[in-house]
Parts: structure tokens; sequence; C-alpha cells
């Protein structure tokens, strides 16, 4: 069971892409970062003193390669001090790669049709409109059950839907399989 919070996530990613070497997507390679700069990161999270996601509202959060962090504002992409953001800057929320081969999803769209909100189930990933999450469906495509046979089981869901879900929780169980054989 995941208990993480929102904001964990994002903690976890900040601490993930400075961490590792990157590459922005302008192309530009940015090397590892310090873990002072990951602490520095993770201090300037914590000072934004909302919520990093409100209902109705995209989250728009960025990092620099010396962890100051970004947000989407009218103005622009600002720091919590009002420093202006400029080019170069990591997406946290965007889907990413890494030189290793894993992918990170959207942490709001991971599919077309999958959200993750926080505080909906958890923050687990589930199908737009629905409580049912992708796990549900990922352990029946694991019990060797087809597409059409979990549609019998959720006819509420398209085939598309399932295959979506199917598709992230497979993604994710690389992720972790790559990171384990590293």
């Amino acid at each position: 069971m995941k208990l993480w919070s929102y904001a964990d996530l994002i903690g976890l990613r900040v601490i993930y892409w400075l961490r590792q070497r990157k590459t922005t997507t302008l192309g530009r390679d940015i090397p590892r970062t310090s873990m002072p700069t990951v602490r520095r990161a993770l201090r300037e999270l914590r000072k934004l003193g909302t919520p990093l996601w409100q209902p109705g509202s995209e989250p728009a959060l960025f990092v620099d390669s010396v962890g100051h962090i970004y947000l989407k504002r009218p103005e622009g992409l600002q720091t919590v001090d009002g420093q202006l953001g400029h080019e170069g800057l990591l997406d946290l929320v965007a889907p990413f790669e890494t030189l290793e081969g894993t992918r990170g999803p959207d942490l709001v769209r991971p599919r077309p049709d999958l959200r993750i909100v926080p505080g909906k189930l958890g923050g687990s990933p589930h199908v737009v409109g629905t409580r049912t999450e992708t796990c549900a469906i990922a352990a029946l495509a694991k019990d060797d059950f087809s597409t059409d046979g979990i549609h019998s089981l959720y006819p509420y869901l398209t085939r598309e839907q399932i295959e979506q879900s199917i598709d992230l929780e497979r993604q994710l169980d690389n992720n972790l399989l790559r990171k384990a054989a590293a």
C-alpha cells in the first residue's frame, strides 16, 4: 500500500532529478547535484506554505540545477521569493526518461484516461471519472485475465482504459525491477 502524499511524491522526484544526470527538454545536459542542493530544494518546497495541488488547478512545479523551486504563476515562473524563472528548468510533474531507461509518468495525467488526484483514493492512479485504481486492473491482468475478461468485470470501463491501466502499472513495475537490478 502506498502511503505517500502528493508533496512526498514531488519531494522524491526532486531528489531523484537532482541526484541523477539528466537532460532538459531542450537537450541540455545537467550533471548530478550535491546533497546540499537537494536539501535546499526540499526546504524551498516546505517554504511554499500552500498545497502543491488544489482541485481544479494544474500543478506546475519546476526545479533548476541549483535546487531553486519555481511555481507557475500568472506573472510567469517564480520562486517563493519572487525570482523569475529561466530556460532549462526541469518540470517536476511532467513525464521523464532517465539515462538508465526508466520512465517517470506524468504526476497528474499518467495516460490520457488516467489521473492521479491527491486526496482521491490516497493519490493512487485511477481511471478518470471512476474510483477504479489501475493497480486493481493490472492485478487481474497478472492473474491471466484478458482485456475482455476485465471488461466483463468492469463494464463501465473502455478497453482502452483497461489497456492504459495495465500499461502504466507495467511501466511502474519495470522501473522498480530496473532499480532493484542496479
